[in-house]
């Protein structure tokens, strides 16, 4: 399971940008590795030499590729995935497809995404349902069994579970989550937005009805692009997306149409077939890793940053859980964070901020108007996390 110092050095090799600058902010888009890369230039040279309906046509069996290598990676079939232009429009497409009724539950939890929330309250406005919260566990994370419990009181229409927040390292139980709504026969939505290429996912397992994912975070591939699993239980029903097109369904009769039987129900025509391919051999490349190798060197480095960050004055680390991941939070009180990100790159150390607008429940819970995100992936190292450290100290003391 151990990345050998050679293994790295080529993992770093296959990502130049290693050379300029660190690179510690993988949760909002990672650097993608050469092959990633080759794979779309070469596309887009062939494309503008042949012209984009030609090209899709010759290379159809290529782009075809994606939906079983995205499939092997969640431990399910090709016919229950869907081609996204990112993981909100992924997620969105899910629950758009869910039928609310006056008075239907949401349920969620505090570590939810923001663009998801804000869904969630259009779903509220349109339509009079309601968002209901399960309660946070002392251990950080939802309390597994509150959330059982809010399910045998209000029947919710639907579960909906970020994985993996924006705003920390917190990794949520969504596998026992799962077991609590198949029992309940209750639709299950999980955004693994962060998870995906930093974790294993088992779909299977997971027990979800709807999985949705971005290519440009953990995976290192290009931005634009994203994926949704759609489980066999909801294609056995008539549930679709809000709109549909001449892909996703057909035309059968002047005032009749046919879904598609698979996921591509949930898709529409047009796509960049650049971004496809570079999707596919983004999983690839993952793969060949190993997703468990992935998961225990990320969340070693990502310990080792927590444990060196907290050593600092003044500076106060907010990641809380029995699981933690690779995103790293602190906030500093009396600096300005916009003004501390931009100081660290001009120091060539690449992060971000995540502010209260963004995740409003988990922020007001630790008295935080704003984190500093560091979220370190397998080609960073520990020499990295040191310099970081060091620059850090100087900056805020």
């Amino acid at each position: 399971m151990i990345f050998t110092p050679p293994e790295i050095a080529q993992l770093r090799q296959d990502t130049p940008a290693c050379a300029s600058f660190i690179h510690f902010n993988n949760a909002g888009s990672a650097l993608p590795p050469t092959p990633v890369t080759q794979v779309m230039q070469a596309y887009l040279a062939e494309e503008a030499a042949l012209g984009g309906y030609e090209l899709a046509a010759r290379q159809a069996q290529e782009n075809q590729a994606f939906y079983p290598a995205v499939a092997s990676f969640l431990n399910t079939a090709a016919r229950n995935i869907a081609w996204a232009t990112s993981a909100t429009d992924a997620y969105n497409r899910a629950l758009s497809a869910i039928p609310f009724a006056a008075g239907e539950v949401i349920l969620t939890t505090e570590n939810d995404y923001v663009s998801n929330h804000l869904a969630f309250l259009q779903v509220c406005r349109r339509f009079g349902a309601r968002v209901v919260v399960a309660a946070e566990s002392p251990a950080g994370g939802v309390d597994v069994a509150d959330l059982v419990r809010l399910i045998d009181v209000h029947q919710p229409r639907l579960v909906a579970v970020t994985h993996m927040p924006t705003s920390s390292g917190l990794i949520q139980d969504v596998y026992a989550i799962g077991r609590a709504c198949r029992a309940a026969g209750v639709w299950y939505l999980v955004d693994a937005c962060q998870t995906a290429g930093q974790l294993p996912l088992d779909v299977a397992a997971m027990g979800c009805d709807f999985l949705s994912a971005t290519f440009r975070k953990f995976l290192r591939g290009p931005r634009g692009a994203g994926f949704l699993y759609v489980s066999d239980r909801v294609l056995a029903t008539d549930l679709a997306p809000q709109y549909i097109d001449l892909h996703s369904a057909t035309w059968t009769g002047d005032t009749s149409y046919t879904l598609q039987a698979d996921a591509r129900r949930f898709e529409l025509w047009e796509r960049n077939f650049m971004l496809v391919q570079g999707a596919t051999e983004a999983v690839r490349y993952a793969q060949t890793i190993g997703l468990a190798r992935i998961a225990q060197r990320t969340a070693q480095l990502a310990a080792h940053l927590r444990a060196a960050l907290a050593t600092l004055p003044g500076l106060r680390v907010l990641d809380h859980g029995e699981h933690l991941g690779a995103i790293v939070t602190c906030t500093v009180p009396g600096h300005d964070p916009l003004r501390l990100l931009q100081t660290l790159r001009e120091q060539h150390i690449h992060t971000s901020v995540t502010t209260l607008d963004y995740a409003r429940l988990d922020l007001q819970r630790k008295e935080a108007a704003w984190v500093l995100r560091f979220s370190p992936h397998y080609y960073n190292t520990i020499e990295e996390i040191e310099k970081v450290t060091k620059v850090f100290f100087k900056i805020i003391c």
